[in-house]
């Protein structure tokens, strides 16, 4: 992996796995697919944290995880516009993954893009639901599962 040397997160490290974080339908069909006796038979992580947290702050949907999930902890790059128009690039990293050069100084190629893949998850999205661009809150996948 590109930045093993500097990402610090690791089974438990939850602190960016929040309630609130909504993913598009179709990411949540995918999870619903793979998960579908986690959700009609185990009970969410209390409020809080991820409803897809276990007891000691581990995601039970790791391998099906939504996009948004993937993206953390990772050095992040995207542009912005400011009120006059103007692009500016950005970037984050998780403070526990901060040690090592400053985000500003890796290379362009090796900063996670944010904004292509969301684009595709949209179209996608866009397809399916025919103009609807549905989100659905991880917390509320817990409210009954479709899959059978």
């Amino acid at each position: 992996m590109l930045h093993a040397d500097r990402l610090q997160c690791r089974r438990g490290c939850s602190s960016c796995c929040v309630d609130d974080l909504t993913v598009f339908e179709v990411e949540a069909e995918h999870i619903r697919y793979h998960h579908n006796d986690l959700l009609k038979t185990g009970s969410p992580h209390p409020v809080g944290g991820c409803a897809f947290l276990d007891g000691g702050g581990g995601c039970r949907i790791y391998e099906h995880r939504p996009y948004v999930c993937r993206t953390q902890g990772l050095p992040l790059r995207w542009i912005d516009q400011d009120e006059n128009g103007d692009l500016t690039e950005m970037r984050d990293i998780c403070p526990l993954n901060d040690e090592g050069a400053p985000v500003e100084s890796i290379p362009e190629d090796a900063c996670w893009a944010i904004g292509p893949i969301e684009d595709r998850l949209r179209m996608i999205q866009f397809e399916i639901d025919g103009g609807e661009m549905r989100r659905v809150a991880l917390r509320d996948m817990w409210r009954g599962s479709t899959c059978d």
